[in-house]
């Protein structure tokens, strides 16, 4: 076994090519494993082992697209995913980002990028622990949100199954949610959504 799997394997599943240089494993060494999969490429510059386990508490590719865009938010269709609150399989990450912020080009997971405002891009980020690291990810109440927020191009249904699914749940915080709801402008058709299904 090489010295670039041990250290993997050691220190911490993910490394970047600056790290694995200053450690003096050679490009080489990188090339041999990639080639006969020992590792894979997460984005340029940065790699992971293959054979690693799936986190217990989220999908393994959520913390691929975390770790190769740092600064970047699990949201929508993903999101909805993780808390159990949509039926559509959904084979995209989706992540947020600031506005004028740059995505790499190459990722090893397919990603669908959505800009937000600041305002909207800082409410609601919730951190999920994982033995590889946090991966960030929008709370229950501002997915729902940011849901109605692109009904128009996600899908009518899959907002009202969501909100509908939440509704139903026994991890509901309507306070939150409407509070939400106002500071991303959807207040109305979040409210009425609501009174229509709880009568």
């Amino acid at each position: 076994m090489c010295d670039l799997i041990k250290y993997l394997e050691e220190k911490k599943v993910y490394v970047t090519l600056k790290e694995l240089k200053l450690n003096k494993i050679h490009t080489s060494a990188v090339k041999k494993q990639l080639d006969n999969g020992m590792i894979e490429k997460i984005k340029h510059g940065l790699y992971r082992l293959s054979n690693i386990t799936e986190p217990k508490n989220i999908s393994l590719p959520f913390v691929d697209v975390s770790k190769a865009v740092p600064d970047s938010v699990i949201c929508l269709l993903s999101a909805l995913s993780h808390y159990d609150l949509t039926t559509f399989n959904n084979p995209e990450v989706n992540i947020a980002i600031l506005r004028n912020c740059k995505v790499p080009k190459e990722i090893n997971q397919p990603v669908k990028v959505y800009y937000f405002s600041e305002k909207t891009f800082n409410l609601g980020i919730a951190s999920i622990s994982t033995k590889y690291g946090k991966v960030r990810i929008y709370d229950r109440e501002k997915t729902i949100c940011d849901i109605f927020r692109y009904r128009d191009k996600i899908g009518e249904d899959i907002a009202y199954e969501a909100l509908k699914n939440y509704a139903n749940s026994k991890n509901t915080d309507y306070f939150k949610l409407m509070q939400y709801a106002k500071v991303c402008r959807i207040y109305p058709v979040i409210n009425q959504s609501l009174k229509a299904i709880t009568g």
